[in-house]
């Protein structure tokens, strides 16, 4: 064997050592996020239970409180507001319509996650992996038991959905997202205040037949308002000044698009025959292995922009996509856009395109309570 086949060799048995300490780190990071979620879980039920039978009032709250801050002063995080959030988090969950939401959604019996092994390449050696199953298994075992999809996110995060959504749907959604986009509190919150449940589960007239029917997946995966607040635009703006202002806070602006994106350039140059054109903003997408250009607009959506997008999708998927990818994508982004003349004008396009709105300040939307069966779908069936 040569020196170079041996190297290799051993660069990838690193590799694989490398994959084992990650796969138990975060099988450890699960457990322990499982045990504080129970904890949470079993501590709100028992004081849940005295308050319902007036056995204790607020009172004995605090001095629980207070009790266990003097004789444990090891144990962390129990003060009264603490120990009330653990009682809502107990009353919400295990309410017959929580229980009954997931039911409807996911549409599963009450599973456990089934243990599988996974082979390393050349020892065999047998690693105990969690294999969550494409059927849910994130259901209500048993009455009195935690549901499963709690497991999802952190404690922190389920706090922060239970106090600012009000139906179960949209906990619900906000419980898959979380997992799905790996959210931190901050983020979170960000998503809850710009409504991303109406965005993701809103009308879907802004998208082509083209970009439905190669990616069925997209209206879930594609906001159709967008909330650029963190630019602090003036009414009146370029789209230099848009421009410039999103790759600045590009880290802002991809947590808004969503983390599946992958910033490429800005500008990039498309020479088609003699002449030189710029797609303003190009990302990826890692989801669905596809090229994304982000053409921006200052003015109301108008269908002619629609026949440029085109061009440039037509350019990338010639001279820029590789072989393994997908067809190229495009958006859209405008300030405004009439939905009659976005449905005139998506209705007979093949390409994969779609226009979206940007808001410069966040706006109160209503509430969405439908195809919400499509996102848990996309949750479920994901690789």
């Amino acid at each position: 064997m040569k020196n170079n086949d041996i190297a290799i060799s051993i660069e990838q048995q690193f590799g694989e050592i490398i994959n084992i300490i990650l796969q138990h780190k975060s099988n450890a990071s699960r457990a322990v996020n499982e045990e504080l979620l129970l904890t949470a879980w079993h501590v709100g039920g028992y004081v849940s239970a005295k308050l319902k039978s007036e056995e204790w009032g607020s009172k004995v709250v605090s001095q629980l409180s207070e009790y266990i801050r003097s004789q444990r002063p090891d144990i962390k995080g129990y003060s009264k507001r603490n120990i009330y959030n653990m009682v809502m988090f107990y009353d919400e969950y295990s309410s017959e319509t929580f229980i009954a939401t997931i039911r409807q959604y996911l549409n599963t019996e009450f599973v456990q996650p089934k243990t599988a092994q996974i082979e390393a390449s050349d020892h065999k050696q047998k690693i105990p992996v969690i294999v969550q199953p494409k059927t849910a298994q994130f259901v209500q075992p048993a009455i009195g038991q935690m549901p499963k999809i709690l497991e999802l996110t952190s404690l922190t995060n389920h706090i922060e959905i239970l106090c600012r959504c009000k139906s179960d749907e949209e906990r619900l959604f906000y419980i898959l997202y979380a997992n799905k986009e790996h959210l931190v509190k901050r983020e979170l919150q960000r998503c809850i205040s710009n409504q991303t449940y109406a965005g993701l589960l809103g009308s879907k007239d802004n998208m082509s037949k083209g970009l439905l029917e190669r990616y069925p997946n997209a209206p879930v995966m594609f906001k159709d308002t967008l909330f650029v607040d963190f630019l602090n635009l003036p009414k009146k703006h370029s789209e230099t000044k848009l421009k410039n202002g999103l790759i600045e806070h590009m880290k802002q602006f991809i947590l808004e698009l969503g983390k599946d994106f992958i910033f490429m350039d800005q500008e990039y140059r498309l020479n088609i025959g003699t002449s030189t054109f710029k797609a303003d903003l190009l990302f990826f997408h890692r989801g669905l292995q596809a090229l994304v250009a982000v053409e921006l607009k200052k003015t109301k959506f108008h269908p002619r922009d629609l026949g440029q997008l085109e061009f440039y999708l037509e350019a990338l998927d010639r001279d820029v996509k590789r072989s393994n990818e997908n067809p190229s994508i495009g958006i859209i982004l405008c300030p405004e856009a009439d939905r009659v003349v976005v449905e005139y004008a998506m209705s007979r396009s093949m390409s994969p395109t779609m226009i979206a709105e940007y808001k410069r300040i966040l706006i109160p939307q209503e509430r969405m309570q439908q195809q919400l069966n499509e996102f848990c779908n996309l949750f479920l069936n994901r690789d």
